[in-house]
């Protein structure tokens, strides 16, 4: 697709260097993209059209405009393109936002820290933990740290000069064991504050610090013969130990790695992320990507990548992937492992994200099926009809000026075609352009065959015609027999009316029925079928005619021609070398010469 004057114009004055482009259409940016060379990159838009697909062929109809930003590195364009996608949100670019925000959990900035959750990341010197893809998950561990650890809840201002002047009093939280009554002063900074940090640990998956403090404080009331305290302690230990046995434990050795897998299908990236530290799984996510143009799995991951970790907060310096990857990222090392505990790491992932392809194709053809079945429950209100029409037939005659007279017939099972059942027939009882005679004949080939067969027959029966074809077709099933057995009608073209036998009113569908829709599908495949059977036919009669006649050739050379290769196809088939040795170079030339003009009529029909 060609540029305008206005685009060739701006194309000829970008830069040959490393940065970031924006499309616009009339009235905002459509598309961002990223480039080691800017000119080289978008000029490849208008001057390989036709290597793109139709939804980039689509993008290009509609840019106006065209912006560019210069950055230092490859390493600048790809986190400028990931900033400038998250802020625009441009329509042709993959988005993974969809309208989701996910909990951290906070330990706030005050006196007597809170450990809470919460959706909203507030600059206000609080650290942040998450966020976490699984609410579950995040309950799981808030719940285990309110077990391990009496903290308060309250939203006092804890001030010393607010707790020396007594003007808060300790609630039910101090009195059921919750809380140890920082309002009150019962419990001095330090100690809470040592809690704190040992909470901070296991929020960043190092349960060594908090299960080692209470080892060593049971071990301290054992000694001191206190041991109600002492089994206290234990159950917390155990508490820690039960958390860590059911997290999923992939290898001590293995600490601060991103791992991202995918796979693909023609509309679809499902990606897996894992975030692991200090040997164990921490988050997980598996998600679902739209594709929109014609992206590779390098260029959907990469970009995925960036947004990911910048989501969850990841510092890790190494990433492994399952597909070659280019990451043009300044201290981060991208990895694709073969061996050991890292590829039993990516593994895991993989499975993940195959599951979830699994899932989501098996709900789409689920919802498929369920459309199916709607479309064939209305089709059988539409038409009336006694059973459901899982197995529909459908008709069509074709000839050209009365020559090489052949039909179709299609078939559709659960409302899509069943092409191993499509048969084309050639008319064999009648002369001449009789589409009535050509009808009946068709119609009582097919359904005596399947009787023959003790195949079972359609529920519905389509005639492409009006009430002269659609009577005859009825006429064939009395003379076998059958009429009455399965539903009959006709569709003329010209307004889409559907006949009944014996009915001179026609039925009109509403013309955004999903039954009419069905019938015109139907009926369109089944004239497609023919029509193409006939060119087919007609193309090989006359070949095989005019090819015996071909001035400069000779009828000795061509029937040399046709006993040796059979059909004209093959002889098609040969490369001029191969003629060349069969019928001499002058010949050669004027059968080669013939087939160019053939191609060249039938290409205009």
């Amino acid at each position: 697709m060609a540029a305008n004057e206005h685009l060739k114009q701006i194309i000829s004055h970008l830069p040959h260097k490393p940065g970031v482009y924006k499309f616009y259409d009339d009235h905002q940016i459509i598309y961002v993209g990223k480039a080691v060379d800017i000119r080289k990159r978008v000029s490849s838009y208008f001057n390989k059209s036709n290597q793109h697909n139709k939804k980039t062929l689509k993008l290009i109809s509609n840019i106006r405009n065209i912006e560019f930003t210069i950055v230092d590195s490859e390493s600048d364009a790809f986190l400028l393109e990931n900033n400038l996608i998250k802020q625009h949100q441009p329509k042709y670019n993959i988005l993974l936002k969809d309208g989701k925000t996910y909990p951290f959990i906070c330990i706030t900035n005050e006196r007597f820290p809170r450990v809470i959750s919460t959706r909203n990341k507030i600059n206000d010197g609080s650290k942040y933990f998450g966020p976490y893809a699984s609410i579950t998950a995040m309950n799981v561990l808030m719940e285990m740290i309110r077990t391990l650890y009496p903290l308060r809840t309250c939203t006092y201002n804890l001030s010393q000069e607010n707790i020396t002047r007594g003007k808060y009093k300790v609630c039910l939280e101090y009195h059921i064991g919750n809380c140890k009554g920082p309002c009150e002063d019962l419990i001095d900074e330090e100690s809470y504050n040592y809690h704190i940090q040992q909470i901070r640990s296991i929020l960043s998956g190092n349960l060594g610090t908090a299960k080692n403090y209470f080892k060593e404080k049971m071990m301290e009331a054992a000694q001191e013969m206190q041991f109600e305290l002492a089994h206290n302690y234990k159950q917390k230990l155990d508490i820690l130990e039960d958390f860590q046995t059911k997290s999923t434990v992939v290898s001590n050795t293995l600490t601060n790695i991103d791992v991202f897998t995918i796979t693909t299908n023609e509309k679809c990236a499902f990606i897996n992320y894992l975030k692991v530290m200090n040997g164990a799984i921490i988050q997980t996510q598996s998600l679902e990507i739209q594709k929109k143009l014609d992206e590779s799995d390098e260029d959907i991951l990469a970009s995925v990548i960036v947004q990911l970790r910048q989501e969850f907060e990841s510092e890790s310096k190494e990433v492994l992937v399952n597909i070659e990857l280019n990451l043009p990222m300044d201290g981060l090392t991208v990895n694709l492992p073969q061996i050991g505990d890292k590829r039993k790491l990516l593994n895991l992932s993989l499975k993940n994200a195959l599951y979830l392809r699994k899932e989501k194709e098996s709900m789409n053809e689920k919802a498929k099926d369920t459309n199916e079945v709607r479309v064939m429950e209305t089709l059988k209100k539409d038409l009336r009809l006694m059973e459901l029409p899982k197995h529909i037939e459908c008709f069509d005659n074709s000839n050209f000026q009365g020559d090489n007279p052949v039909a179709s017939m299609v078939c559709f099972r659960n409302a899509k075609p069943s092409k191993k059942d499509y048969r084309h027939f050639n008319i064999k009882t009648v002369v001449g352009p009789d589409d009535f005679a050509s009808m009946y004949e068709i119609v009582t080939r097919r359904y005596r065959r399947l009787l023959d067969e003790g195949a079972p027959l359609p529920q519905l029966v389509v005639i492409d015609g009006g009430k002269g074809q659609l009577g005859m077709a009825v006429k064939a099933l009395k003379d076998l027999g059958i009429y009455g057995k399965m539903a009959i009608v006709g569709i003329a073209k010209r307004l889409e009316e559907i006949f009944y036998p014996g009915d001179n009113l026609p039925l009109y569908i509403d013309k955004k029925s999903e039954s009419l829709k069905l019938i015109q599908r139907i009926r369109n495949e089944a004239h497609r079928f023919a029509i193409t059977f006939h060119r087919s036919k007609r193309d090989a009669g006359t070949l095989k005619t005019e090819i015996t006649e071909i001035k400069g050739l000779g009828k000795v050379t061509a029937e040399k021609l046709l006993a040796k290769f059979k059909s004209v196809k093959k002889i098609k088939e040969l490369s001029e070398v191969e003629l060349v040795a069969e019928i001499g170079k002058s010949k050669t030339k004027v059968l080669l010469d013939y087939f160019q003009a053939a191609s060249n009529n039938h290409a205009s029909d």
